[in-house]
């Protein structure tokens, strides 16, 4: 039976850009799971989350719940499951692979691996991203990011992104955050942080550096520079996941 995986959509048919669904996505391709896409746009996710019994994956700073991509539905099971890690450990108790993405009990370390993960790698890039994002995005989910990004950074889109010398150092500073996690990676004896093992933890950076690949477009000067930084790790970390990223 094919399992449903809910999605945002882009301007491009086919082209998927949310990281925390490329999360999923890796895996599902990676074990030649069947599955198919649902898209939704961003101001539907909570109505469709609500209508199927998904349960919220937060709060909003108002303290209702906050609804979120990804969600599947797996038939085989009858469940349906919201948060990216509860759905990568769902996939990987009921669909095994031939090795594990939390191999040598390190569930419980590697499932907050991804909030540590952004707060120390990308806080500069959201004010670079965003306005980009924005224009590869429908008109419906375009308008829910610029309501809700303007109000959470204080300023149009089209004021966002920095620019000058002011650009130069946050871009330098976003480099930095990189910097801190190719540490994290030089201290293992391969390509992964586990070493030779693809797991959760390398799925978590390479589905937030395809967001940067599929919004900014592989020859654009931001990926360029990405790319090509610390050694060429993180284009190499993306070109070991080309294999996996066909959307269905």
């Amino acid at each position: 039976m094919t399992i449903t995986l809910f999605d945002v959509p882009s301007k491009f048919e086919g082209q998927a850009f949310s990281p925390s669904t490329w999360r999923i996505r890796y895996i599902l391709n990676m074990r030649n799971i069947p599955y198919k896409t649902e898209w939704i746009e961003l101001p539907d996710i909570e109505s469709r989350s609500k209508g199927l019994g998904i349960a919220p994956t937060g709060l909003k700073p108002d303290g209702t719940p906050f609804y979120t991509i990804p969600f599947i539905h797996d038939p085989s099971t009858g469940i349906y499951l919201s948060d990216s890690t509860h759905i990568a450990e769902y996939l990987e108790k009921t669909y095994p692979g031939p090795s594990s993405i939390f191999p040598h009990n390190t569930l419980g370390l590697q499932s907050p691996f991804a909030d540590l993960f952004f707060s120390t790698a990308l806080p500069a890039l959201w004010k670079f991203i965003i306005p980009s994002l924005y224009e590869i995005l429908n008109p419906a989910s375009g308008a829910y990011i610029r309501a809700t990004r303007e109000k959470l950074f204080g300023q149009p889109l089209e004021e966002m992104t920095p620019k000058g010398a002011l650009g130069d150092a946050e871009w330098a500073k976003f480099r930095e955050g990189l910097g801190k996690v190719d540490v994290w990676y030089s201290k293992t004896s391969g390509p992964y942080l586990l070493g030779d093992t693809i797991s959760w933890a390398d799925i978590v950076v390479v589905a937030a550096l395809t967001l940067m690949k599929v919004v900014w477009g592989e020859d654009s000067q931001q990926w360029k520079d990405i790319s090509s930084w610390h050694g060429g790790r993180w284009g190499g970390l993306v070109d070991d996941f080309k294999k996996y990223t066909n959307v269905v």
